[in-house]
């Protein structure tokens, strides 16, 4: 089992110093990956619910920014060899597909094709407002744009003509170094994102699970792969825990699903107390992970 780490990665935490401190540390410890997420405003009062708090809050302070996860993944990209490092989640359908591809396939390109395509439809409304993008039909407009992407990586001329986008022949390279494109993660726990990791992903990113309700998820997930004609050889699996602590003996129930990667969120106000956590981590789960 592969062990990831989800640092905070908000300013003003989140310095030049901090990020490359601790993906260092991450890196020197052995984790598998490191993730980032994405808000590109926040707002003070929104009447949206953020699905993995019990209040529906997202707990951020006013004078936090969560920078952008493409430029803080290079950033880290570049402070490091072995480490993967992915978007969890980017924002598909806020973004203009065809700047998020080049975003895609410089960040791989530039990591020597270490990135993972973490993709999420969004569930703060008042941000897509902020962007005068369509709320409605937010998971088909994704589901097109990956379409958009997916011609811009692997054609040497793109073209692309449906419902929520349209472009015209077009080149663009570099292409990424993974083909035919980094690894795709849909996120999002509902049915209809399950059924979106199952149908055209390369894997399933969920988020707040205990083995319990992972479990649960799987179950539905694996009926939309046989509807598919794919099984859970076909794709990997991620989990992060979120709030709930995570054990050696939760990742040996967590294997036991069949899970690949367990993600951590990790937290310290600096850099130096995150690379002690960070150590602390690897020294209680890693040699579990690896036995599994």
């Amino acid at each position: 089992m592969k062990l990831g780490i989800f640092p905070p990665l908000s300013s003003p935490i989140a310095t030049p110093d901090f990020i490359t401190t601790v993906a260092k540390a991450a890196d020197d410890c052995g984790f598998y990956s490191l993730w980032a997420p994405e808000h590109v405003v926040l707002f003070d009062q929104y009447a949206s619910k953020y699905p993995y708090t019990d209040d529906g809050r997202l707990a951020v302070g006013p004078n936090a920014g969560v920078l952008d996860p493409f430029q803080v993944l290079t950033f880290a990209a570049a402070v490091t060899k072995n480490i993967r490092v992915g978007t969890g989640i980017a924002l598909v359908p806020q973004r203009n597909p065809v700047y998020t591809a080049k975003a895609v396939s410089t960040l791989d390109w530039l990591s020597g094709g270490r990135f993972d395509f973490g993709i999420g439809i969004g569930w703060l409304r008042e941000e897509f407002d902020a962007l005068q993008v369509p709320w409605p039909k937010r998971a088909d407009r994704t589901v097109e744009y990956m379409e958009v992407m997916k011609h811009l990586w692997t054609d040497d001329l793109a073209s692309h003509e449906g419902p929520f986008y349209t472009l015209k022949e077009a080149r663009q390279n570099p292409k990424p170094v993974q083909t035919p494109h980094p690894p795709l993660y849909f996120g999002g726990e509902s049915d209809p994102a399950l059924r979106r990791a199952a149908s055209i992903g390369n894997g399933w990113y969920g988020f707040g699970h205990d083995p319990a309700s992972a479990a649960e998820r799987l179950n539905v997930l694996d009926g939309f792969l046989r509807e598919n004609d794919r099984t859970r050889e076909d794709i990997r699996v991620i989990i992060c825990p979120y709030r709930h602590k995570t054990t050696p003996q939760m990742l040996e129930q967590y294997a036991a699903l069949g899970i690949d990667e367990i993600v951590i969120i990790a937290g310290a106000r600096t850099a130096e107390d995150m690379v002690r956590r960070t150590e602390e981590l690897a020294a209680e789960l890693m040699p579990t992970a690896e036995r599994l």
